[in-house]
């Protein structure tokens, strides 16, 4: 079976290949140097020059004055320890930095390889942000050897970093194909329908569930097509497309701003390149 494209979306660590290493806790090198992922509220804090987009390496970067938070090692890219840090929200960019955003729908000029290490960032930060403490007995976890997870010290509950998984799809219909959109989205600019998995929920179940609850629609056909990680803060967005089986078009208005068929020679703006939004509409729309 042939690999589906969308492993080569941003934020999906296969689009790095063999470039990149992931690191575990357990050997995690003595010398903190490297390249150093700075992330600092959806941001990724790059140097300011001609050259492009490039990380900071070496040890710490001094021009932060002692503002960084406590390194992590993600692992190693093209020979080279990868450190991340955060930055709090709020504080000064030394001069010669400059952040550039990781969010795709507020326009990201980033290169996929840094979206992508900036996404790891993100997520491993918010797993050290929320994994603390136990969540069973409330004592102070510590990390386990050679993982990415944690032990309680206490009850020994194993605490490991949550995906949490949601669908994504595209309801065709001969040459047309449903598109919606959220309150807040730039002008005219239309997605597929998404949402959450529920407990119990296969994800088929819930692409029929989300597309009936949303826009009032019932699809059958239910195919997978492709997968990415979207460290927004930790989803894993599994995309799908579906057939029309009947209904009109009732919106969520809790949900969604608007919802309608669109034909294929008349899109709307899209998202950007980076989503598998995207990827689905271009690679799987109407009349495909």
């Amino acid at each position: 079976m042939a690999t589906p494209l969308s492993v080569l979306l941003p934020f999906n660590r296969d689009c790095l290949g063999a470039d990149f290493i992931p690191g575990k806790a357990g050997d995690k090198p003595s010398e903190v140097r490297g390249e150093w992922v700075l992330v600092q509220d959806q941001r990724l804090i790059v140097l300011a020059d001609d050259e492009g987009f490039r990380l900071p390496s070496g040890a710490a970067p001094a021009a932060f004055d002692g503002l960084l938070g406590e390194p992590f090692w993600l692992g190693r890219r093209r020979g080279t320890e990868c450190w991340v840090a955060a930055l709090p929200k709020g504080a000064p960019i030394p001069e010669g930095y400059r952040a550039e955003t990781l969010i795709p729908m507020q326009g990201a000029r980033l290169p996929d390889d840094l979206l992508s290490l900036g996404g790891m960032a993100m997520q491993a930060l918010w797993w050290e942000s929320t994994s603390g403490y136990c969540p069973r007995c409330g004592e102070r976890m510590e990390r386990l050897p050679g993982e990415w997870g944690k032990r309680c010290s206490r009850c020994r509950y194993e605490h490991y970093p949550h995906l949490h998984p949601a669908v994504i799809v595209l309801v065709r219909d001969g040459d047309r194909c449903l598109l919606a959109r959220k309150a807040g989205w730039a002008p005219n600019r239309y997605a597929l329908v998404a949402g959450f998995v529920d407990n119990g929920e296969s994800l088929e179940g819930a692409v029929a569930r989300e597309v009936k609850e949303e826009v009032g629609l019932d699809v059958t056909d239910i195919r997978y097509v492709g997968s990415q990680n979207w460290p927004f803060p930790s989803q894993l967005m599994v995309g799908f497309v579906a057939t029309y089986a009947g209904g009109d078009i009732a919106i969520d208005r809790e949900e969604l701003e608007d919802a309608r068929w669109f034909p294929r020679s008349a899109l709307p703006d899209l998202p950007s390149r980076h989503s598998i939004s995207r990827f689905i509409i271009d690679h799987h729309g109407v009349g495909r």
